[in-house]
């Protein structure tokens, strides 16, 4: 029987494992965590997002300039292939507000266990606190030499092939460390310099807004950024904002900080509404009430969504109907940096 030797036990791993072993290969899994898939656990902690259910057009064009590529992938298990691989597991899925699709229980537990089950009744072996020491050898038919740190000792095995499936370097405590790719330069690949992605933005808040608003949602609103254009919502935090829309148009927003050491990102705030509704209901007289107060009384803008109109907005202009309304579709958030852990 041939033998694969798959070095890492997240998703990707995981599911390499799975097709191999269909295909009457005996396959041993390796990790340096004491358990698989930790990333992938945290990752479900506040909600596991399998998939979105947009078109299948749009899905793929969010992958930008490596779409042909990864087209053809997809294409091969597509967004509904996966949904249909979790219903196979046991796990019922639900489509939220937003598109993505879930699991009805939320966690990733439930599915990474009865996935790992599901890998054991098909001859699975894994192998853990193995951490890969990044020496592979190649030989006739197959691959030799492959040393790992284990707490016996060192131990050096040998695969008809060998698959890596080692992560980012995202997450160095659950296992995504990025050591890798100073293994495989020394090795002579040519691999791609890590860059943050799904991640979260730097914004330099003011005092107040920060102190108040901080872990606020922002719910409902459309994010502009070049060609992205999507509805959604996020969070603000002291250092800046996170959250799924915002990981969605990040790749854009990186590239940008990367080129020009800054992004500004577009929110429509009413997206539910026209500026022309808008402008109908502000210019109604407010009398003695704030700005604050007649944004609240006439189209129920309050809380965090005030709070950063007043934090970007010159003052005059937030004082003008006219101004209120129209800023309401065009509210300006400078990001000025991204941070890689917060994805």
């Amino acid at each position: 029987m041939k033998t694969a030797a798959i070095i890492g036990g997240g998703p990707a791993g995981l599911m390499a494992a799975e097709v191999l072993s269909g295909h009457g290969l005996q396959v041993d899994v390796y990790d340096s965590m004491s358990s698989l898939g930790r990333k992938f656990l945290m990752a479900g902690k506040s909600g596991l997002n399998l998939t979105h259910s947009e078109p299948f057009e749009k899905f793929v064009s969010r992958y930008g300039s490596k779409k042909q590529e990864v087209e053809k992938w997809l294409l091969k298990f597509t967004p509904d292939d996966l949904i249909e691989w979790a219903h196979g597991l046991g796990v019922e899925t639900f489509v939220g507000t937003s598109g993505r699709v879930f699991p009805n229980e939320m966690k990733a537990s439930p599915l990474l266990r009865a996935w790992l089950k599901r890998l054991d009744a098909a001859g699975v072996n894994v192998h853990l606190r193995h951490k890969w020491m990044g020496n592979i050898t190649a030989r006739d038919g197959g691959v030799g030499g492959i040393e790992f740190e284990t707490p016996d000792g060192l131990k050096t095995v040998n695969a008809d092939a060998v698959i890596l499936a080692l992560g980012g370097g995202s997450w160095a405590r659950l296992g995504s460390s990025g050591e890798w790719v100073h293994w495989l330069d020394q090795a002579g690949v040519k691999v791609e310099a890590l860059k943050p992605s799904n991640c979260g933005f730097d914004v330099a808040w003011s005092p107040f807004f920060k102190e108040k608003f901080d872990g606020q949602p922002i719910k409902s609103v459309i994010l502009t950024f070049g060609d992205f254009h999507q509805q959604g919502e996020f969070i603000v935090t002291k250092e800046g904002v996170e959250g799924s829309l915002i990981y969605a148009a990040s790749a854009g927003m990186r590239d940008e900080i990367l080129a020009n050491g800054k992004a500004v990102m577009r929110l429509d705030l009413a997206p539910d509404k026209t500026e022309a509704q808008l402008l109908e209901k502000l210019s109604k007289p407010r009398g003695s009430r704030s700005m604050a107060s007649h944004l609240e009384k006439t189209v129920g803008m309050k809380g965090v969504k005030a709070g950063l109109l007043r934090e970007f907005v010159p003052k005059d202009e937030f004082a003008s109907a006219y101004g209120a309304a129209g800023v309401l579709h065009e509210a300006v958030t400078g990001a000025a940096g991204c941070d890689p852990s917060a994805g």
